[in-house]
């Protein structure tokens, strides 16, 4: 049987087989090869040497970056034409996620192979593929990526650098400010975005050395201290005009396009680091002794491991889901084809929600874990000299870092809404679809087999969301996209759909073959992960009728609200205390 590839968005209206998605239990060898290599390069080259790295050591964050380049950690998503490896999403991920636990080394490789490296790969011509791309790829250059600005950050096409071409038509003359680059004081190549003449965004490839580029000093912050970020002050800088990258006035293309996979692949860095959080949390909890007995005995902290364990679980679920969704697409695009890139691209950009689900949901996912690590650690968890401290402070910024989860939330659900204007997603007939159904009353009775209540609650989330967008579009029709608090309220319950979907479809695969233990270790994860969600859902659920309607409307709604977001989680405590208790004996993530 031939999977079908699914459009972005098409999840909310679409019962997916589990054998359609990909897992991390379909690793290749080679695969779990890289994966394994990249682990062994962080805990050999990196952890030794944290804390110098977040003192700003960063003679030891270049050397990292250049045994990363020795051991092909850096070429991954590069053309094999120019030398690169040119691996699918799914290795790609792997070793974003085995990277994370470096903490503010992860920040710089992650700038380096995606926002640094990929509009060069995706838009750069062969000459400046040939003059930049080797050097970055093995680590003899750094690379940084500058749209922010201080009077702009969301607002990305709100930029005031400017460039003017020269006289003599051989330079463009850039000026103005850009804030927070990452890798900013030991990058030699930038990717600058400028409006030309005021009014045409567009990008540029600008070498550090390039007259008039001064890097500015290091920002003191919160967290990821041993990342550098400085401003760029662009002051009349001269740029070569085959520096220019794409075409005039195309800049947003190379920043948005570049920005889904930078979001997918936070996706996994993050999921990585709640993994590593997480088990420092249980290492204590089984040394940590209070009353005469380990504080990982106690309820209250076995509640927070067994949480802890089934939303990473969803979360890698999630992550890896979707890097199917993208190998599959991109494996269909012919790669001898003039115009490739062009087609990547739009392969990338039709998962866009999906993009943003997975940079909203893992990056809270792991804000949860480390506050939760924290409060495992209780005084200790505030004191530097246990990681915890770090943890907590180095998490904050991933809610913050390619776009705000609220920019991206709100962005969910308007690129599903525009796929459905533009007749790429029948959303507005399976609404109607899904009005009718609520007048025919349904008595089916749960089958029973595994996963079978958390699948009666996916069919009846996913009609939520119809119900509720609906009646959104209805009310406000095309000004819907101004009313915020309700997209951040549909999103959420989109993002929950995703993430339960992809823990429900993966325990669903790997169930016959998995062993007994494991078999009811995948029912708790999923148990404790679904009754998490339905809360979560249920509660933007209501919130949306609240925004939306009002009077009868309103009661009814509601009422549907009710109906569809139950879930039954009969033995929720029991799996809550198998989680924890198998994470505790094994201290190792489970799945």
């Amino acid at each position: 049987m031939t999977k079908k590839i699914l459009k972005g968005g098409e999840y909310l209206i679409r019962d997916i087989p589990c054998d359609d998605v990909f897992t991390p239990e379909d690793f290749s060898d080679e695969q779990r090869q890289i994966g394994e290599t990249t682990e062994q390069f962080v805990e050999k080259e990196i952890l030794p040497h944290i804390d110098e790295i977040d003192e700003q050591n960063f003679d030891l964050v270049v050397e990292g970056m250049r045994k990363c380049g020795e051991l092909g950690l850096l070429m991954i998503d590069a053309p094999e034409a120019a030398g690169g490896l040119e691996l699918d999403k799914a290795t790609s991920m792997l070793v974003s996620e085995k990277i994370a636990p470096s903490g503010s080394f992860s920040v710089v490789y992650a700038c380096h192979t995606g926002i640094a490296t990929l509009p060069l790969i995706y838009y750069g011509t062969a000459e400046q593929q040939d003059k930049y791309l080797e050097k970055l790829i093995t680590g003899e250059w750094l690379g940084a990526y500058c749209l922010t600005e201080p009077g702009s950050g969301s607002d990305a096409l709100g930029a005031q650098a400017y460039a003017t071409l020269s006289e003599d038509g051989t330079h463009y003359i850039l000026n103005g400010t850009k804030q927070y680059t990452t890798n900013g004081g030991f990058a030699q190549l930038f990717t600058i975005f400028a409006k030309i003449d005021k009014e045409h965004f567009t990008a540029f490839l600008v070498e550090k050395d390039f007259a008039g580029l001064i890097v500015g000093n290091e920002e003191k912050k919160m967290g990821i201290k041993g990342s550098s970020t400085t401003q760029i002050i662009l002051d009349n800088c001269k740029v070569p005009v085959g520096n220019l990258l794409g075409e005039i006035g195309k800049g947003h293309k190379i920043a948005f396009n570049v920005l889904n996979v930078g979001r997918f692949k936070l996706g996994a860095c993050v999921t990585g680091a709640a993994k590593y959080a997480m088990l420092e949390g249980v290492r204590y909890a089984n040394e940590r002794k209070q009353f005469g007995k380990t504080i990982g005995s106690f309820g209250a902290i076995q509640e927070k491991i067994a949480d802890m364990t089934a939303n990473t679980f969803a979360a890698e679920s999630l992550v890896y889901r979707l890097a199917g969704l993208l190998d599959d697409k991109l494996a269909t695009i012919d790669k001898s084809i003039d115009d490739y890139y062009v087609e990547y691209q739009k392969g990338i950009e039709e998962y866009s929600p999906e993009c943003a689900i997975a940079k909203v949901f893992c990056s809270d996912v792991l804000a949860h874990v480390v506050d939760e690590v924290v409060q495992i650690h209780g005084g200790y968890g505030y004191c530097s000299e246990y990681p915890a401290e770090r943890f907590y402070r180095d998490e904050r910024i991933n809610r913050i870092f390619e776009g705000t989860n609220e920019i991206n939330r709100m962005l969910i659900p308007g690129m599903i809404l525009r796929k459905s204007m533009k007749g790429e997603l029948p959303l507005q007939s399976e609404a109607m679809k899904a009005f009718e159904s609520l007048m025919t009353p349904s008595f089916e009775e749960l089958e029973d087999v595994p996963f079978a209540a958390e699948k009666d609650l996916l069919k009846n989330l996913k009609t939520l969301f119809l119900i509720l967008a609906g009646a959104g579009v209805q009310k406000y029709m095309l000004k819907l996209g101004d009313e915020q608090e309700i997209l951040m309220a549909a999103a959420d319950l989109a993002i929950q759909i995703f993430a339960v979907e992809s823990a429900v479809l993966r325990a669903e695969k790997i169930f016959p073959s998995a062993s007994e233990r494991k078999r009811d270790l995948l029912l708790a994860a999923v148990k404790v992960f679904s009754f998490n969600a339905a809360e979560t859902a249920g509660s933007a659920a209501k919130k949306g009728a609240f925004y939306i309607e009002e009077g009868d409307n309103l009661t009814m709604i509601l009422s549907w609200v009710r109906r569809f977001s139950k879930y039954d989680a009969t033995g929720l405590l029991q799996a809550k205390r198998a989680l924890a208790s198998a994470t505790l004996a094994d201290e190792k993530y489970l799945f």
